[in-house]
């Protein structure tokens, strides 16, 4: 199961020091995680998901995020579909996170 995320939610989960960080799965493109990212997202284009899930620790919170949400929620899905549990998707993406949480990032 994926649970949906808000920028805001993702924001207060990464400044709670008693929650572990989450891997922050960016299922961009790397043109766009070049242009912009959120600070230590893990780059892995969503064409190379299900190759890439290998690598992943199944036992580590998740958080897929894209653009604005699509992608990053095939992603979750089809992760969730491989047995990871602890799955999130960010609504939104990069774009509501730059709109609402960080008003420094550049949007496209």
């Amino acid at each position: 199961m994926v649970t949906s995320l808000s920028a805001e939610e993702l924001q207060a989960w990464l400044a709670d020091p008693a929650r572990p960080a989450p891997l922050l799965l960016d299922v961009r493109e790397a043109w766009e995680h070049e242009f912009c990212a959120l600070d230590n997202s893990q780059l892995l284009p969503l064409a190379q998901v299900p190759a890439g899930a290998t690598e992943l620790d199944r036992t580590r919170e998740l958080v897929c995020i894209c653009h604005h949400g699509m992608r990053s929620m095939r992603a979750a899905a089809y992760l969730a579909q491989q047995g990871f549990e602890k799955v999130y998707n960010l609504t939104g993406g990069v774009d509501a996170w730059a709109r609402r949480v960080d008003p420094a990032m550049p949007t496209y």
